[in-house]
């Protein structure tokens, strides 16, 4: 994983560049790779005492520990701090002790990671599971380099400059595209396939468990050679020269994959001159250029929904050989390998990247070849599936006298084009999960009402606590201004937002859907579904059905890319066993209620409404549905009938569900059609 080493060392070099996010399958080091940056970093110049570790030849004029003067100041290592998924957002933005600032009138400030990160590293393993509440601090952080916490008229702001590293794997979903532009770089990683590889890892690994003193004085020497690299690099990155000819080459590649807004010339910018101080140079060449776009750019040019990140090679060369005719840069100087243990990295052994992964090797698979990200890229394409976010490969068509072909399955048919579908929300207030679809009381959202504190207090509701604390006053011996204020009088707001599902995609892949003009304008109004669940936060599931039975084809996670992979292979033929689906749901919906009661499910059933197979289909059908309509599932079903005559079996379906029934085109948002518009509208059928 050479690259991923170059990108986490490109930013130590130029802490500038913004950062890296890892994407990559499990168990592939990740968060080891990481951790191991701290310990190369230089050290800073931080003043003494000072909590938010102010520079003290530019101290923050903002600081809450401030002013500084000038005199003692004390050298200490970079930190890398660690974001968990599950932080509240005080543990992150830091918090005020809200009963001083109204008793005392004093900030009371207790910083929090985005403080103890500030010059140093800010890391969030799973980055891509960082609840919304989260990812806005961050990315208010990130843009204006500063936090700052506003409770009632109290605030405090401190600087928060770091350099964000996220790792994620992405069968567990996607980042939000605001917070995947702010990182600097992106990389994939897979497991390598090399059997010598894979030993060499388990070698190591053990060697470190069972004496992890000596194993670290064996690379001890490596490391200080990287370390030492890395400040030569520093030092050397103010004399690197960014020519017109380099920055016209960013611009046109940038400019030849559409990428929205300038960032991402800026990255590549910075990146390319990283590469040329890394190599010890002080002009950036060409292949500088190639190889910063590569970094800098795949994460940067998803056009449609449930593209992956990428970028074609051949394209980027087609437009940086418009610049062959021009003056040409200079070569590379050579670079010496630097010294380590006989039997450790440079001996030509396996594994040499190792923990002094990152020096400049000598043959053209080395960090430093220009051609590394997608020579990586180009091997990862060739290798079995199995990797990083790769599904198993589709099925194929059956061949002629198959079962499969005896059973009337046809090949699976592309999705039509997505489109903007109208909301569908889940009736009730519900307390899940921050999102964007349903009703619920959140941490976040307008105030509708105030309530004594459930555990510590973190948003107060300044009007109910002075009226729960005005009638003691003259008893509590108030003789001052100020009000006297005690923990039984503090009120929290009660807030109203919106929430998250888990939207159940229940999908009828039978004979009689089998038509491909109807499969394919099904399959794009489930995509448009599987995009409107991505955008709101949501988690989903798809269970389909066909022949004789019900299959669970994607279980619930929030990897919505996913479930568009799985939707696309989707076959079609056989019978429409329709209760098998259902009943398939209420085992699904029952599991999920026991591990995480908090999130409401949403049931789309996407059918025609026919049912065949066994005695007394449609009869079994409807009582399923009533299974799921009296342990009060919202349900919503999509009709995909068509043709001049309708048995209108999908509306009686719906009626069973107590649930809504929307056609095609009435789930378009645009569409003139009338509609049920949330499943809340049938609160009156169901008294009925």
């Amino acid at each position: 994983m050479a690259d991923l080493r170059l990108a986490l060392l490109l930013n130590a070099v130029s802490p500038a560049v913004g950062g890296v996010l890892i994407r990559g399958e499990k168990g592939t080091a990740k968060t080891t790779t990481v951790r191991a940056l701290a310990t190369l970093l230089p050290p800073i110049e931080a003043v003494a005492g000072c909590r938010f570790a102010c520079d003290p030849a530019a101290p923050d004029a903002t600081c809450p520990d401030g002013p500084h003067e000038t005199g003692a100041h004390a050298s200490r290592p970079a930190r890398m701090v660690e974001l968990p998924v599950g932080a509240s957002e005080d543990r992150l933005v830091g918090a005020l002790d809200i009963e001083r600032a109204l008793s005392e009138g004093v900030k009371a400030f207790e910083p929090g990671l985005l403080a103890a990160a500030h010059r140093g590293v800010l890391y969030v393993d799973e980055v891509n599971l960082l609840g919304d509440h989260l990812v806005d601090s961050l990315l208010d952080a990130a843009a204006t380099g500063s936090s700052s916490v506003e409770r009632e008229g109290v605030s405090v702001r401190h600087a928060s400059r770091f350099l964000l590293v996220g790792t994620m794997n992405p069968e567990e979903g996607e980042l939000r595209p605001q917070l995947l532009d702010r990182f600097g770089l992106t990389v994939e990683v897979a497991a390598s396939r090399d059997t010598d590889e894979r030993v060499e890892v388990v070698r190591r690994r053990l060697a470190h468990d069972e004496d992890p003193a000596a194993f670290a004085a064996k690379w001890a020497a490596e490391e200080d050679a990287l370390r030492e690299r890395i400040a030569a690099a520093r030092a050397l990155l103010p004399s690197v020269r960014l020519g017109d000819g380099a920055l016209r080459r960013i611009a046109a590649v940038c400019a030849g994959f559409e990428v929205d807004g300038m960032r991402a010339d800026i990255v590549t910018a910075r990146t390319a001159s990283a590469l040329a101080a890394w190599a010890g140079r002080t002009d950036v060449t060409t292949a500088d250029v190639r190889q910063a776009a590569l970094l800098s750019l795949p994460h940067r040019r998803r056009r449609a929904p449930f593209d992956a990140p990428g970028l074609d090679e051949d394209k980027l060369d087609e437009i940086l050989r418009q610049f062959e005719d021009e003056e040409p840069e200079p070569e590379p100087d050579p670079e010496p390998e630097p010294e380590g243990p006989d039997d450790g990295p440079g001996d030509g052994g396996p594994g040499d990247d190792g923990p002094g992964g990152g020096q400049p090797p000598q043959d053209a698979n080395g960090p430093d070849s220009p051609d590394l990200p997608g020579q990586r890229q180009r091997q990862e394409e060739s290798e079995p599936a199995g990797d990083a976010g790769q599904e198993p490969s589709a099925p194929r068509e059956a061949p002629q006298g198959s079962a499969a072909a005896e059973s009337g399955d046809t090949p699976a048919v592309a999705a039509a084009d997505p489109f903007r579908t109208r909301k569908l929300d889940v009736p009730g207030l519900g307390e899940g999960a921050d999102g964007r679809r349903s009703r619920a009381r959140t941490a976040h959202g307008r105030t509708t009402g105030a309530r004594r504190p459930r555990g510590a207090l973190s948003k107060l509701h300044l009007a109910a606590t002075v009226q729960a604390a005005a009638p003691y006053q003259r008893a509590r011996g108030r003789s001052g201004p100020g009000l006297v204020v005690r923990r039984d009088d503090l009120r929290e707001a009660v807030r109203e937002g919106r929430e998250g599902n888990l939207v159940l995609f229940v999908v009828d892949a039978s004979g009689s859907m089998a038509a491909r003009k109807r499969m394919g304008a099904v399959k794009g109004a489930v995509l448009s579904l599987l995009l409107d669940a991505y955008q709101r936060r949501d988690k989903i599931g798809m269970i389909t059905f066909r022949g004789a039975d019900a299959e669970l084809a994607l279980p619930p996670t929030s990897s919505v890319d996913a479930g568009a992979a799985r939707l696309e292979r989707l076959p079609t033929g056989g019978r429409t066993p329709l209760a098998a689906g259902l009943l398939r749901a209420h085992e699904v919906l029952r599991v999920e209620r026991l591990r995480d009661p908090s999130r409401r499910p949403l049931l789309v059933v996407v059918t025609d409404g026919r049912a065949t197979g066994g005695p007394e289909p449609l009869v079994r059908a409807a009582r399923a549905a009533r299974l799921l309509a009296g342990e009060g599932t919202a349900s919503v079903v999509v009709d995909c009938e068509s043709g001049p005559v309708r048995l209108g079996l999908a509306g009686e379906l719906g009626r069973e569900l107590r649930g809504p029934v929307v056609t095609l085109d009435e789930l378009r948002a645009d569409s003139v059609s009338a509609l049920v518009r949330t499943v809340r509208n049938t609160n009156s059928r169901r008294a009925a």
